[in-house]
């Protein structure tokens, strides 16, 4: 396996770092100058029938039904993909969808993707993006990962890529950014490829369900305007509690073991908050003395290989929507205000964070980046967080005082210990949520942008 690449949360530091020491271009400053404050969080999602029917598709078939989608119907030919994480190569069939370009409604900074499939043992997809700058260039297309959720001897092994990049932008794990923010050049529109693949001579093929795009362009700030509780104030969700520290030492060649697994073992439980959990046959090659087995299966899930870490946005997401008539997005809130509107309408949230010990009380450590779930709100507005960062189970639910919580989720700009700047997830989440959702939860996610 190669060496562990540089993290995006560095590479997206050094990109903060500079946008905090440089002076603003003219073009950055007119831009500066008018757009909303608070930033711009574009989302755009293919799930119906009509939107999968727009775009164009090349070997692929649109399913009708309940839950329409895309599949492989006609294979265009086929091509060879070494893996570089199991030294196979193989062909495979391909079919190719493209979607019609998307302008969102201010120009981006950073666009991330995410996408729900099922993908039977020997078929896997291709996500890729290329966006249109603001002086009317474009970038290469980018891959923002390769995806599949089995990981058997016949499967290729899920991964994001390294080294994409043109000098204006560039791809870090999940994240497309722009490389100089204070140039004034901007993410102006992108189009989005899927590319489905499978064995020579099968039947089989992935389905796509949903596909995802948020892009955003959020200010550099340390500190973010309070709001105030709202409708969520003083209501909780009943969020199983799964501890990622009681599994340290279990399965290190999944980013070290549990150390490291926050953000699959907030997506457990989520999934699990939804009534979802692994078989019997996920599990059996769980040690069974293990204590909450399905957190080991949902790492081994999430595990993207390039990155060696359990982190990748999309692939946690799409792990999600991998069980029965679960949905998922990633994409950022603007506040807790927003979060309260989710949490009222019965949909809980992961919220990625970084922070000193100093600035989260109770907290007891501090985090260059670290995932919990939002499972409510105390009566004052304070946050009832499912933190995994905890000794046990039993541990695992705590109250974050509102001001603080909001600030260390929503900025993009932080110090670290040694006074040094570096990035924040700028209100990063991931949403997991029923296919036909309740019409007061359609109503709670279409206030934030998802539909």
């Amino acid at each position: 396996m190669s060496s562990r690449p540089t993290p995006r949360r560095t590479v997206l530091a050094a990109l903060a770092v500079a946008a905090a020491a440089a002076p603003l271009s003219a073009a950055a400053s007119a831009v500066a100058a008018t757009a909303d404050p608070a930033g711009c969080i574009d989302n755009r999602s293919w799930t119906t029938f009509p939107q999968w029917a727009g775009g164009k598709g090349a070997g692929t078939r649109v399913l009708g039904g309940e839950r329409p989608g895309l599949v492989l119907e006609r294979p265009l030919g086929t091509l060879e993909y070494a893996d570089p994480h199991t030294g196979s190569s193989a062909r495979w069939e391909y079919a190719s969808w493209s979607s019609p370009v998307h302008v969102p409604a201010a120009p981006a900074t950073e666009i991330v993707v995410s996408w729900n499939a099922r993908t039977p043992a020997g078929t896997w997809l291709q996500v890729e993006l290329r966006a249109a700058y603001t002086d009317g260039a474009h970038s290469p297309w980018y891959v923002m990962g390769r995806w599949t959720s089995g990981d058997g001897p016949g499967d290729i092994r899920r991964t994001s890529l390294d080294g994409q990049g043109d000098g204006r932008s560039a791809v870090s794990t999940d994240t497309l950014a722009v490389s100089d923010k204070a140039s004034g050049v901007r993410l102006a529109s992108y189009e989005v490829r899927l590319t489905l693949l499978r064995r020579p001579g099968t039947a089989l093929t992935p389905v796509v369900w949903r596909l995802g795009v948020m892009a955003s362009d959020i200010p550099d700030r340390f500190t973010v305007p309070a709001s105030r509780p709202g409708e969520g104030a003083g209501h909780r969700l009943r969020v199983p509690r799964y501890s990622q520290e009681i599994h340290k030492g279990q399965y290190p060649q999944y980013d070290n073991g549990g150390e490291a697994w926050c953000s699959p073992t907030s997506s457990q439980m989520v999934v699990e908050y939804w009534g979802r959990r692994p078989s019997r046959e996920d599990l059996a090659w769980v040690d069974p003395s293990y204590a909450d087995p399905q957190v080991c299966h949902a790492a081994r899930q999430t595990y993207d290989y390039q990155y060696q870490g359990c982190g990748n946005w999309p692939f946690n997401a799409a792990y999600a929507a991998t069980y029965p008539d679960l949905q998922s997005v990633v994409t950022r809130l603007r506040s807790l205000a927003d979060a309260e509107r989710l949490i009222r309408a019965g949909i809980p949230l992961i919220t990625s964070q970084s922070f000193l010990a100093s600035e989260l009380d109770g907290a007891g450590y501090g985090t260059a980046g670290h995932l919990m779930c939002i499972a409510g709100f105390t009566k004052d507005g304070d946050v009832v967080a499912h933190d995994p960062a905890s000794p046990s189970d039993a541990a695992v639910e705590r109250v974050y005082r509102r001001r603080q919580f909001e600030n260390i989720w929503l900025r993009t700009l932080r110090r670290n210990a040694q006074g040094e700047v570096r990035s924040g997830s700028g209100g990063v989440c991931y949403l997991y949520f029923p296919v036909r959702p309740t019409a007061r939860q359609a109503r709670a996610l279409a206030s934030v942008g998802v539909r």
